[in-house]
């Protein structure tokens, strides 16, 4: 597969913005967000380092390739809010992320092994082109598909609408709920299952799409990636002079949004702001972050018509000290806890305490954020049975997290708090096997 070269952009990340939020420089070139990392997961951006440890909000740029390990998943939002999510031993290369002079986005994506799933929101027309094996399939118009591939055989499922596989054979067309294998020793010859078989990460990918579906569904910004999170980790406040700004939960009166992260360098680019944080990735590349006495901080949407990947804020408190970026090196540098932390897939009890601003809280393991963190607030610390995100090796039907209604919350044992297998929050999706 060709590897086209990539074009760079200049970021300019502006410190300590006033409240007009200027537009940085029109490009071609796009970035999109790893929006989840699980276990070993690897990153090369064509830096000359080869594979490093990947982790949470890092920016994924053309011709950056992912590689996922033994027990590695990983997903990346597109802007619109599509997602694309790998499995282990699977490798993926975004050998294009473009923008035409329509102002439509388009994608291409080197699936070379393993196993990949799509949700393609086909919004505003933009384009995703997938190549595996010999064939590729283009999509304008929604749709929800698994492909398998290895040296011997390829695999996809439709589960949601209609699918096309063009190859050397010509054009497959798989109907929701099919499957279609090709055989890569027999010129990609295709053949129609029965019926759909189902694969042990179905149920992952389930629940990440219904994750986003639920919370992103009141979403009224231009761009969709990242707003899931938002809802989920945090609300908005009112914040006198300045109208309603959002705060993460957890945050408390010395918490600040650059406490953790890290320092990413991309070729032609410099260094980018990496946020640790499950939320961290539009209130860093988009809008402001404003300091006001008594309420902390708070981010302020808007400047959605420029990157602004870096540390902008207004005001400050009086010590307050931004991370400077690094020079002379193209290594990772880190900052607080932030930077390349291995996710652990297994259930444990987690404490959270005032501060946090949510991390070590895997997104959908509890139901109702806003409620523990009324009990953090008045206890500093409350301690939780989080279940993660779906691991193949031990998942049980019912999903995960405690439910809004029934947060199933402990009075006893300074604040203590449990969380029973009970789905997602109220009105939201459950952990029921099967696709949409």
């Amino acid at each position: 597969m060709y590897k086209p070269r990539f074009h760079g952009m200049v970021l300019t990340a502006v410190a300590c913005a006033l409240f007009a939020l200027p537009a940085a420089a029109e490009s071609q070139a796009r970035i999109v967000r790893l929006s989840d990392v699980q276990g070993g997961v690897q990153i090369d951006k064509n830096t000359g380092l080869g594979f490093e440890n990947a982790f949470l909000n890092l920016p994924i740029v053309q011709g950056t390739q992912l590689r996922t390990r033994g027990t590695g998943r990983a997903e990346i939002e597109f802007e619109d809010g599509s997602t694309l999510r790998v499995t282990p031993n699977t490798t993926v290369e975004f050998s294009t992320l473009g923008l035409n002079d329509a102002g439509k986005r388009f994608s291409t994506v080197n699936l070379a092994e393993g196993r990949a799933y799509v949700d393609w929101l086909g919004k505003s027309g933009d384009k995703l082109t997938l190549n595996f094996s010999q064939e590729k399939v283009e999509l304008t118009q929604a749709a929800h598909f698994r492909v398998e591939a290895s040296s011997s055989a390829v695999q996809v499922a439709s589960f949601k609408n209609q699918v096309e596989v063009v190859g050397p054979s010509g054009t497959v067309r798989i109907d929701k709920n099919k499957m279609v294998s090709f055989d890569v020793s027999d010129n990609d010859r295709s053949t129609v299952a029965k019926s759909l078989q189902a694969d042990p990460y179905d149920e992952w990918d389930k629940q990440s799409v219904d994750y986003h579906d639920q919370y992103a569904r009141n979403n009224s910004t231009p761009y969709g990636y990242g707003y899931s999170d938002l809802s989920y980790y945090g609300g908005y406040t009112n914040f006198p002079g300045y109208g309603m700004l959002w705060q993460p939960y957890f945050a408390g009166v010395g918490w600040n949004p650059f406490m953790d992260g890290a320092w990413s360098w991309y070729p032609g680019m410099g260094y980018m702001w990496a946020s640790a944080y499950p939320w961290g990735w539009m209130p860093y590349n988009y809008g402001n972050w404003v300091y006001a006495s008594g309420l902390g901080w708070g981010w302020q949407p808007g400047g959605w018509n420029g990157w602004r990947g870096g540390i902008h804020y207004v005001g400050a408190a009086a010590d307050f000290r931004g991370p400077v970026e690094p020079k002379g090196t193209v290594t990772t540098v880190v900052v607080g806890r932030g930077g390349p932390v291995m996710t652990n897939n297994i259930a444990t009890n987690v404490v959270v305490n005032r501060g946090s601003a949510g991390m070590g809280i895997p997104r959908g393991s509890f139901g109702n954020l806003q409620h523990l963190n009324t009990q953090v607030a008045k206890t500093g610390s409350v301690e939780v049975h989080a279940a993660p995100q779906f691991a193949a090796s031990s998942f049980h039907a019912g999903g995960f997290g405690y439910g809004a209604g029934n947060p199933a919350m402990s009075s006893a044992g300074a604040g203590h708090a449990s969380a029973a297998p009970a789905g997602h929050a109220s009105g939201g999706a459950s952990g029921g096997s099967g696709h949409r």
